[in-house]
C-alpha cells in the first residue's frame, strides 16, 4: 500500500516537473497536456487522474514552484530579525526565485492578457496571497510600534513591486543590464527608501 502511494506521489511529481518545464518553454497556451504527459513519461489519462484539467495543473505548478511557499516558510525565519535584515532576506529570496523561474515568468507575463478568465484568476489569486502573507508581517510590526501606520497590503505591493519591476526591466531588456555590484547597490537603495517610508 505504501509503495503504491509512493509511486503515485512520484508520478504526480514527474507531471509537476514536466508541467514546469513545458510551461516555461512554451507558455501556458502553447504547452499541450499530451506533451506534458509525454514529458513525464505517463499517458495523458494518467495526467488527468492527478490533475482534472490543465488549469488545475497550472495551479499546482504555480503553488509548488512560485515564491509563495518560500515566502510562507520565510516568515518564521525572519521573526525577531532587525527590520533591515528581514527586508534584505525577503528581497534576496524573491529575486532568487524570480531568477530560478525566469523562463516561465517571462513567458507567462508576456501572454497573460490572452489567458482564459479562469486561468488569470488562478494566477492573480497566488499573487494576492503572496501580498497578503507579506502584509501580515508588516501588520505585526505595526502592532509592536516598529512601523508607522499604513495599509500593509499596499506596503507589500510596493516592496515586492520594486524588485519585480527591476527583474522585468532586466529580463525584457527595457534598460541597460546592470552588473552585480550595480545591482546590489540598487537593491540596497530600494530597501533604504522603503525603510524610510515605513519606519515609525
Amino acid at each position: 500500500m505504501k509503495a503504491k502511494a509512493a509511486k503515485s506521489g512520484d508520478t504526480r511529481q514527474r507531471i509537476l516537473e514536466a508541467g514546469l518545464a513545458l510551461f516555461s518553454k512554451k507558455g501556458y497556451l502553447g504547452a499541450a497536456t499530451k506533451e506534458i504527459a509525454a514529458e513525464a513519461g505517463v499517458a495523458e489519462v494518467t495526467l488527468f487522474r492527478h490533475f482534472p484539467s490543465k488549469e488545475s495543473l497550472l495551479e499546482a505548478v504555480v503553488g509548488t514552484y512560485s515564491f509563495l511557499p518560500t515566502l510562507k516558510g520565510l516568515m518564521g525565519e525572519i521573526e525577531g530579525l532587525p527590520y533591515k535584515e528581514a527586508l534584505s532576506e525577503i528581497a534576496g529570496r524573491f529575486l532568487n526565485a524570480l531568477s530560478e523561474r525566469k523562463e516561465m515568468i517571462v513567458i507567462m507575463y508576456s501572454e497573460i492578457h490572452r489567458y482564459p478568465a479562469k486561468t488569470r484568476l488562478i494566477y492573480h489569486n497566488f499573487i494576492d496571497e503572496m501580498f497578503t502573507t507579506l502584509a501580515s508581517y508588516f501588520s505585526g510590526l505595526q502592532d509592536r510600534g516598529i512601523l508607522r501606520r499604513f495599509e500593509p497590503e499596499a506596503g507589500a505591493r510596493a516592496f515586492l513591486g520594486m524588485f519585480f519591476s527591476y527583474f522585468t526591466a532586466q529580463e525584457f531588456k527595457l534598460r541597460k543590464r546592470l552588473g552585480r555590484k550595480e545591482s546590489e547597490a540598487l537593491h540596497k537603495e530600494f530597501i533604504e527608501i522603503f525603510m524610510r517610508g515605513t519606519l515609525k
